[in-house]
């Protein structure tokens, strides 16, 4: 005898057709998860109406993203940047204190595999643009400081342009260092001033939203990611209070606590910044 016949799928009943199927197995968060998707994007076709030939325009972009990733530029991450998606779960995840240093996001230049330099090293191995010097000190809520504490440092050069967008141009890990702070807490290292940026328009992501009318221009800004045994992992952003797109970052990933002031040395185009990471203590049992 021939099995049940499937349930049939209309506009109206398209979303509750995959929920029951699914339903059906279990439950568990990954299904709670895909049935909660697939109802918003029913939901999102039925308002939008997309033609068949819409729709692969759709896939055929998609596919785009996949194609321009690779280990040097990650166009997923930028999607999820340029659409405030990584801004959102950054958010929705943020239980730090006031006190503590507030998150932003890696974006799409990050690299783990930086080399470890020593305090006081310079960053920028072709020493193109106005010289800069970091300087800051890690500690806990409490103001105690946090010895041994990994901090690795990403950034534009003085056009606007990372390492990894230029792999012909620029040396190997150009703008980039792990350091530790030393037993005050304290880190310090030279490098340049970094330049805002347009955000990649020779992708897919980038050409999308560009001909969509978003403002694509990042205000300049020193990336961080700061680590410590029994404390949260602090990635953010610091960000030149000069930079007149401050207001529009496409990432939106500017934040007041994050907006510093770039000191100017003597005559010379030479400046200083100094900041203070707070990290707050890991909670147990917290997701990543």
């Amino acid at each position: 005898m021939a099995g049940p016949m499937a349930s049939p799928v209309d506009t109206l009943t398209s979303s509750e057709v995959f929920s029951r199927r699914l339903a059906a197995a279990g439950d568990g968060p990954l299904r709670q998860a895909l049935i909660g998707a697939v109802t918003h994007l029913h939901a999102l076709i039925r308002e939008l109406k997309p033609t068949p030939a819409e729709w692969r325009n759709l896939i055929t972009f998609l596919t785009e993203v996949g194609h321009a990733s690779d280990d040097r530029r990650q166009e997923w991450v930028l999607l999820s940047d340029l659409l405030g998606a990584t801004a959102l779960v950054e958010e929705v995840n943020a239980h730090r204190p006031k006190q503590a240093t507030p998150g932003t996001l890696r974006g799409p230049f990050f690299r783990a595999d930086v080399p470890a330099r020593a305090l006081g090293s310079d960053i920028s191995l072709d020493g193109v643009g106005e010289r800069l010097s970091v300087s800051g000190r890690v500690q806990d809520l409490d103001g105690k400081a946090i010895p041994g504490a990994e901090i690795i440092t990403w950034q534009a050069n003085a056009a606007g342009l990372y390492e990894n967008q230029q792999p012909d141009l620029q040396p190997e890990f150009n703008l980039r260092g792990l350091f530790r702070t030393d037993d005050e807490g304290r880190f310090h290292y030279l490098t340049v001033r970094p330049a805002g940026y347009g955000v990649p328009e020779d992708g897919p992501v980038g050409a999308l939203l560009l001909k969509a009318g978003l403002p694509l221009r990042r205000p300049a800004h020193l990336q961080f990611m700061v680590t410590a045994a029994g404390f949260e992992t602090l990635v953010t952003h610091l960000y030149d209070d000069s930079d007149p797109h401050l207001g529009e970052d496409p990432l939106f990933a500017v934040k007041p606590e994050l907006v510093c002031r770039f000191e100017r040395m003597g005559d010379k185009p030479c400046w200083r910044l100094d900041f203070t990471f707070v990290l707050a203590r890991a909670k147990q049992g917290a997701r990543a």
